[in-house]
């Protein structure tokens, strides 16, 4: 981190090719991913496409290195923020907001500037089996983030809205528990979470979109903060989910190297449809 930071990136994604040839099985996944998601490109396109998302994971190293250790002055001078508004209207209402968010690489790198705007953010996560890495990352994310509660701590993210708290939530995974759904991902069926509509519901608080991405030339980066969705959330949570798993889609079209494409997106899916995954295991 006291390297000059455009050396990082260089670092971070060189990292990234060699993990694009060491990493076979997440290699593969990523594979399978892209083809369904993205069949209207060739077969060099995405290929081209997954060498691109290996060197945003090596680069990602670099950003959450910054992130939980490095100076937070030079990330916000490197950070656009738009839609900024959006959000300090939301707060206005005293409700508290759900920020709904996604498995972006470079995210850890925003909690120091979504810090500045926010009186208390909040953010759910899902604890490391690696205890090290565990503290590690609780300690990183306690820099820029107020309160950390464990993925389906409900309770404790309700009690947070209703104090008028900001919500960091990503609930782009694939998710085979209570309040889940088969919703379109790119206009693939994907097991999803659909508790965001719920939870907006019981809080009423307000729910925006927060997405984030490096510009193509590494000159900086964006931190985009949408509107909030009209009529959300209705009386249909499968709906409401639909609504967000686009909103994500349209987001990540503009930067589809960035977005988590290494996670089993479609495991889990009842009969009839395939496990991709299974699948391309057998025909290896």
């Amino acid at each position: 981190v006291f390297l000059p930071f455009a050396w990082q990136l260089w670092l971070g994604k060189g990292l990234g090719r060699i993990l694009h040839v060491v990493l076979y099985p997440r290699r593969r996944i990523a594979e399978r991913n892209l083809a369904e998601c993205f069949p209207e490109l060739t077969d060099e396109e995405r290929d081209a496409l997954r060498r691109r998302h290996f060197e945003a994971i090596g680069a990602s190293v670099t950003e959450m290195s910054m992130a939980w250790f490095g100076s937070k002055k030079i990330i916000r001078d490197l950070i656009r923020v738009e839609g900024g508004e959006h959000l300090q209207a939301a707060l206005e209402k005293g409700k508290g907001i759900i920020l709904f968010s996604a498995h972006f690489t470079t995210f850890e790198f925003f909690f120091p500037v979504l810090e500045e705007l926010c009186p208390t953010l909040c953010a759910m996560y899902r604890a490391q089996r690696n205890e090290m890495m565990n503290v590690m990352m609780t300690r990183g994310r306690r820099r820029a983030i107020d309160k950390l509660f464990q993925k389906d701590s409900v309770r404790d993210m309700v009690r947070s809205l209703a104090g008028n708290s900001v919500v960091w939530y990503a609930a782009d995974q694939s998710y085979r528990r209570k309040y889940s759904a088969l919703v379109p991902f790119f206009g693939v069926p994907a097991m999803t979470n659909t508790a965001t509509g719920r939870i907006a519901k019981m809080s009423k608080a307000t729910v925006l979109t927060y997405f984030c991405r490096r510009l193509p030339d590494d000159s900086g980066y964006v931190l985009n903060i949408g509107k909030p969705l009209e009529n959300f959330p209705s009386d249909d949570l499968v709906e409401d989910t639909a609504r967000l798993m686009k909103e994500l889609e349209t987001y990540v079209r503009q930067c589809p190297e960035q977005y988590c494409w290494i996670h089993k997106r479609f495991k889990g899916r009842p009969e009839p449809y395939p496990d991709i995954y299974q699948t391309q295991k057998q025909s290896d």
